[in-house]
């Protein structure tokens, strides 16, 4: 059954192999990460915008050896993707499996005594990703070594003095990497006043060691950063995990962050990963590459600034000698070009053709029925443009006149291939219905964009980064 499952989706992939990108992903002569003025957005040190789109290979230090690495930074590099998400104490059986070189990262499992041989490899992985224009969402340790407030492998090693003496060490180590994004957690919470102070102890720590490079914490499925840690400084950004479940609404979590004050960017770290079996809704269905994109722009239509893609099976690299966690799943090289990885390529395609840091969300250009549900639109403006998703391809009715301009253009945004194509031209007044091509139902999204007629846009999609 899951080779057959296999050949659909590889089939599938060859049907939406599209033309990699050229060059490295990020340019970093830009300068280091900050967050931009309106507070919703990450930018570079100069200005310039930067989009957020990340891939979880947890398991990238412990399980790759640096041929395999290279091989898949270059994929994603390939892909556009600008960050992967990795874990110096990886989830599976990370302190005492050693990696390909035989090395385990701690030296009695003291988070004080660092093994050098382990992390000269991971030096080297970061290094690489760098020469590819890879941001490295750094991890310094799965939620398994802080406490067991949840089943996993363990053992909990962690105290508040050796986490912030671990973070500060990590953060002295890496401050003069350019391609670094802090992130703690590591799939847990903050429950527990001892997982509260350490993980409140670990970025403190990262801070002292590190004050260039940007701090989130990647949380529990369901739950989010803000939750325990929004007013702590050395938190810069939010993060939750819609985690694995068909059609959850992520742009609920989105958009509670977002009146948080003070106004810190937020974001999905880990939507549903494509392949992997959907654990709540419709049971036991395969996550596919409509939900991949569905959970993406429903994010970040709702406020998110950026988004993350994941596969099962790719996050913990399966292979011969490795096993998987949990159900079976194929080999990590055989799954990194599944249609949802493509369909990713064209998410900062759309965001960064049309000015990005004026984005917001607004509900109120939609005044079609659009109750919560598998089948919900969202909508984002800037000033002088909209985007409206329409999950399942159902008519929009839109209230004009929210945008700039005394005419609008109309386009269709096909998220699968990245293609525009204009509607027309109409007045910026009153209500108009427009009906996406196709026959409404799963998998038949489309992104109505409307564009100030007097900006002379391109398509929506074209961007100088192929």
């Amino acid at each position: 059954m899951e080779r057959v499952v296999l050949t659909l989706f590889l089939l599938a992939s060859q049907m939406a192999a599209q033309t990699p990108r050229a060059g490295p992903s990020v340019d970093f002569s830009h300068g280091d990460l900050r967050i931009s003025e309106n507070r919703r957005f990450l930018v570079h040190k100069d200005g310039k915008p930067f989009f957020y789109l990340g891939d979880t290979a947890w398991e990238l230090f412990h399980r790759l050896n640096r041929e395999e690495a290279e091989r898949y930074l270059e994929n994603r590099r390939a892909k556009g993707f600008t960050v992967i998400q990795a874990v110096i104490l990886a989830e599976l059986d990370g302190l005492r499996r050693p990696n390909p070189y035989g090395q385990t990262p701690l030296i009695g499992n003291d988070p004080c005594r660092p093994n050098e041989k382990y992390f000269e490899h991971v030096d080297w992985v970061i290094d690489e990703a760098a020469e590819k224009g890879l941001f490295i969402g750094l991890l310094p340790t799965w939620g398994d070594k802080v406490s067991d407030e949840h089943p996993g492998a363990g053992p909990q090693i962690f105290t508040p003095p050796n986490a912030e003496a671990y973070g500060r060490w990590l953060g002295e180590r890496y401050r003069n990497r350019p391609n670094v994004i802090w992130i703690v957690g590591g799939d847990w919470t903050a429950d527990s006043p001892w997982s509260h102070a350490i993980w409140c102890a670990l970025g403190r720590g990262l801070r002292q060691g590190d004050w260039r490079h940007l701090i989130s914490l990647h949380p529990r499925g369901g739950r989010r950063s803000s939750e325990w840690f929004h007013n702590e400084p050395w938190l810069d950004f939010n993060m939750h995990q819609s985690g694995h479940v068909r059609y959850r609404a992520n742009y609920e979590a989105i958009a509670a962050d977002y009146a948080l004050r003070p106004i810190k960017p937020t974001m999905d770290a880990e939507p549903r990963y494509e392949t992997a079996p959907s654990s709540g809704y419709q049971g036991d269905r395969l996550i596919e590459a409509f939900d991949v994109r569905q959970a993406a722009y429903w994010g970040l239509f709702a406020g998110a600034h950026g988004t993350t893609y994941g596969a099962q099976g790719l996050w913990n690299m399966h292979a011969p000698g490795r096993p998987a966690r949990g159900r079976a799943t194929p080999y990590w090289h055989e799954i990194l070009d599944l249609p949802g990885a493509w369909h990713m390529m064209h998410v900062p395609d759309l965001i960064e053709s049309r000015p990005m840091l004026e984005r917001a969300p607004d509900q109120s250009l939609i005044v079609s029925e659009n109750p919560p549900g598998p089948d919900y639109s969202v909508a984002t403006r800037g000033n002088s443009y909209a985007f409206i998703y329409s999950s399942f391809g159902k008519p929009l009715t839109v209230a004009l006149g929210k945008i700039s301009g005394d005419r609008v253009v109309a386009w269709w945004f096909d998220p699968r291939t990245g293609q525009a194509t204009r509607i027309g031209e109409y007045p910026n007044a009153g209500v108009r219905t427009f009906t996406p091509p196709g026959t409404p139902g799963r998998d038949n999204d489309w992104i109505l964009v409307l564009d100030d007629a007097n900006k002379g846009y391109p398509p929506p999609g074209a961007t100088a980064k192929r």
